[in-house]
């Protein structure tokens, strides 16, 4: 399936300048009307429960179009499906940075599907901005300065994940089960930077394929070998399957998922929701369903929003909490390009943003870049599902940068 939405970022049409018009017809995807900006996500395929993001950007920059665009520019968002798979992803990031010549590319899904564009649009020097994942090799300037991450580091919610398993279980037995790829890894990698020397005798490791059909026989494994503690870097169709079988074998380690798969709808409640009370996450965002937030300005304007923009949009699911805040970030890069939305600028504005607080973002966390700093979130929240919600603890924790 393949799919092209269309919209437009905020701004004036009196800001444009005759020179500005000169230099943006010359710059790919720039003319005087139209900005043109491209992604790839998985619309089909085993991680498609993440469909939900592109639709929110698409609806965010309909309210912008609406709102007269960019310096009087209309934004044209070609969404295209790449199914999750990493040579469907290099034919699809092709057809847009060489035939439908977008500026940039923004939130492109995925680890392993990004990493099949990764050299490919740093050669070609268009911007490959803040990518819908955590992998911390997003951040890494020096030798690929084109791409930038958004959400922080899963090697550094690993760390964070490691530290309180210490604190709470100083000689616990560590079952880790991650996707055998760039993303999984990073969870290795930041409970082996806090472990050092202790992780072999600590940690028993399992993988798995993003193509498996269900990860049974490794959760029994894990148990199996006396694990009480359980670190899950997996996908949200996966999560499902790790919480409803860790609570059907009546194991009860000390559990933590991806904070990129614990949403309510998509993998709670499949999971049920009884059976995943104690599981821990992380989390940066605002969590919806939390009576907390009731009255917040933040997520009140995200939920006039969504009740505007999406209304037949599942309030439960947090991909649109995310896709909100993703989508605001893009658009102060945007503003703060002035006229000039050459690649250059674009990725110059990007990596230039100062401490930025949004509404969809816990309180203490705030995004910011630099030149040298490709991680535009550093900090996190633990938190605990009690059988109806996410309950916070702790304080907001900055992970190192490893």
């Amino acid at each position: 399936m393949t799919t092209t939405r269309r919209t437009v970022l905020g701004g004036a049409a009196a800001a444009l300048a005759l020179p500005g018009i000169v230099r943006a017809q010359e710059s790919p995807g720039v003319t005087a009307t139209e900005l043109r900006i491209g992604t790839t996500y998985a619309l089909s395929g085993p991680a498609s429960a993440y469909s939900l993001i592109p639709k929110c950007l698409t609806a965010m920059f309909k309210r912008l179009n609406e709102q007269g665009g960019i310096t009087g520019r209309q934004v044209n968002f070609i969404v295209l499906d790449d199914a999750y798979s990493p040579p469907k992803t290099l034919e699809q990031a092709r057809r847009l940075v060489e035939q439908d010549k977008v500026a940039f590319l923004f939130n492109n899904l995925g680890t392993p599907t990004n990493s099949a564009i990764h050299r490919y649009m740093n050669a070609r020097k268009v911007p490959h901005l803040f990518l819908a994942t955590g992998a911390d090799k997003w951040a890494n300037p020096k030798e690929y300065p084109w791409t930038i991450g958004w959400q922080p580091s899963y090697r550094t919610e690993a760390q964070i994940y490691a530290k309180y398993i210490l604190e709470q279980k100083p000689n616990a037995k560590i079952g880790l089960i991650y996707q055998n790829d760039d993303f999984g890894k990073d969870y290795v990698n930041g409970v082996k930077d806090v472990l050092g020397a202790k992780f072999d005798a600590m940690v028993k490791l399992v993988s798995h394929e993003a193509t498996d059909a269900t990860i049974d026989s490794q959760i029994v494994s894990l148990q199996a070998a006396g694990c009480d503690a359980l670190v899950c870097g997996i996908i949200p169709r996966f999560a499902s399957q790790a919480i409803r079988r860790v609570f059907d074998l009546g194991w009860k380690p000390l559990m933590f998922m991806s904070n990129v798969s614990v949403s309510g709808s998509v993998v709670i409640e499949p999971a049920g929701k009884e059976k995943a009370i104690g599981l821990i996450t992380s989390d940066y965002r605002k969590d919806q369903s939390d009576p907390s937030w009731a009255d917040d300005p933040g997520m009140k304007e995200w939920r006039d929003f969504m009740a505007r923009y999406i209304p037949d949009g599942d309030m439960g699911d947090n991909n649109y909490t995310y896709a909100y805040g993703v989508g605001l970030t893009l658009l102060q890069a945007l503003k703060q390009c002035g006229n000039d939305f050459s690649r250059e600028n674009v990725l110059k504005q990007a990596t230039n943003i100062a401490p930025l607080e949004l509404p969809t973002l816990l309180p203490g966390v705030k995004v910011s870049t630099s030149p040298t700093n490709y991680h535009p979130i550093r900090h996190m929240q633990l938190q605990r599902w009690d059988g109806k919600g996410w309950v916070r603890f702790g304080n907001v924790i900055e992970g190192a940068n490893v």
